[in-house]
């Protein structure tokens, strides 16, 4: 069966404080939208909608971003979810299938979720959860897994309000029934908006089934506030780091470690304390991360070792066993097997060959103030400490670079380049400069006096 989601994503979240929409904050380095769509995607939906408000332009480049395929319309003012349901409703006309109704807040709808929802056989399926009666979420009055009808609590009775079974705003229904449904709603309530809620009644009252699928109340965690972005998180990590650890992974302190949203780690890998996983990292198995590292759009073969404090930067590729040490950056360069760059290093728009073994204090100087320029280190070269290697440059298989050169031009393969100036001694003159730099800072000192 055809299924179209609806993501609602056009409040501007007053309680985040923000001048940016409240579903483009980051969760995992990730937009909350995305998160919301991401989840939708498991069930591989034909039509994807982004009702859009608060910062429109925004929010549509962030959907088509992730999915080109996304479709953004817009809701002008914002009267409840009925309403903005109705926005997005035209641009379905004629669709034949199941429409999900999500939500660019809630991060943590699980794909299992998502697709139990649009297997169910009711006309309307909503999605609950469990909570104390003291919050005030909207209640689900329910028959069993059948559902008669939703009730804000704002507009809940006491008996109502004693009911435990919560609503998440989550919807599925029937295209053409959800269209009818939507048309028909009113705003006799207490806030005069027309809620989304409210098809459930009448759907029960035109005779179809409406239906109940429950989830973890975790799953259903909505983000209005900066603390409950912090608690998004923290979820999010806690979540992602039991993953880990279950898949093989060993955190030796798992709470100082931090995820993305689409970090992915192979078993036998170890992670030490205070490493920060960015979006897009890659790591294969049976590799090592040291303390205090940064990973973001790099990727690490079998048996390489990072850090400690070390930086991979987006186009970082390490091939198997490659070892880059402390204090080193990494930044588009392609490290081949066996590579190692112990420490104080920048490597940035390079290729280092096999085997190569990088000095302490090399640095790539790839950017001219208008372009970047590349540098080739061929197999098995080794650079001398404190090289500068001045791209577009070639350092050839099997070459040497003296300590502290500056190459400006290509080195042959297995040639050894030396380009510093030569060293000039003058004799006894180090004890007459040290007395002359005391004269001078014991004159400074009688000034200041």
């Amino acid at each position: 069966m055809a299924i179209a989601l609806i993501i609602l994503a056009a409040g501007q979240g007053t309680r985040m404080n923000s001048d940016q929409p409240k579903v483009l904050h980051k969760v995992a380095g990730a937009p909350l939208l995305i998160h919301a769509m991401r989840a939708g995607a498991a069930v591989a939906p034909d039509r994807t909608i982004i009702v859009a408000g608060h910062g429109a332009e925004a929010v549509a480049k962030a959907a088509s971003d992730w999915d080109e395929g996304a479709e953004v319309v817009i809701q002008a003012e914002q009267k409840g979810t009925g309403h903005a349901v109705a926005q997005a409703l035209p641009a379905l006309k004629g669709f034949e299938g199941k429409i999900i109704v999500l939500y660019g807040d809630t991060p943590f709808i699980r794909a299992e979720t998502i697709e139990k929802m649009a297997e169910n056989p009711a006309d309307v399926v909503v999605l609950g959860f469990t909570a104390d009666p003291a919050t005030r979420y909207g209640r689900l009055v329910a028959d069993g897994p059948d559902l008669a009808r939703i009730v804000e609590y704002k507009d809940a009775t006491e008996a109502e309000r004693a009911i435990t079974l919560m609503n998440s705003g989550v919807l599925c229904a029937d295209a053409a029934l959800l269209a009818e449904l939507v048309a028909g709603l009113g705003n006799d309530n207490a806030s005069g908006e027309y809620y989304l809620t409210d098809v459930i009644g009448a759907a029960v009252a035109k005779g179809r089934r409406a239906s109940v699928v429950t989830c973890d109340e975790a799953e259903t965690l909505g983000v209005n506030s900066r603390a409950d972005l912090a608690r998004a998180e923290a979820a999010f990590q806690a979540r992602a780091r039991a993953e880990a650890m279950a898949d093989g992974v060993t955190l030796t302190a798992p709470e100082t470690v931090f995820f993305a949203f689409d970090t992915v780690v192979g078993r036998d890998t170890i992670i030490g304390p205070n490493v920060v996983f960015g979006p897009g990292a890659t790591v294969e198995s049976g590799c090592e991360i040291k303390p205090f590292c940064h990973l973001e759009g790099c990727h690490l073969s079998t048996g390489a070792q990072v850090g400690p404090f070390a930086r991979l930067r987006p186009g970082a590729e390490l091939a198997e066993d490659v070892h880059v040490g402390n204090f080193v950056e990494i930044k588009n360069a392609i490290l081949d097997q066996g590579v190692k760059v112990g420490h104080l290093t920048y490597l940035g728009d390079a290729h280092v060959g096999e085997g190569a073994n990088i000095g302490a204090g090399t640095v790539t100087c790839n950017y001219d103030g208008f372009s970047k320029h590349r540098t080739e280190i061929g197999a098995r070269a080794f650079i001398g400490s404190d090289t500068m290697l001045v791209a577009p440059v070639r350092i050839g298989a099997g070459a040497i670079t003296g300590s502290g050169s500056v190459i400006t031009r290509d080195v042959p393969d297995e040639a050894l380049a030396i380009a510093r100036p030569p060293q000039l001694n003058k004799d006894g003159l180090a004890p007459k400069l040290f007395e002359m730099y005391k004269a001078a800072k014991e004159k400074r000192r009688k000034e200041a006096k």
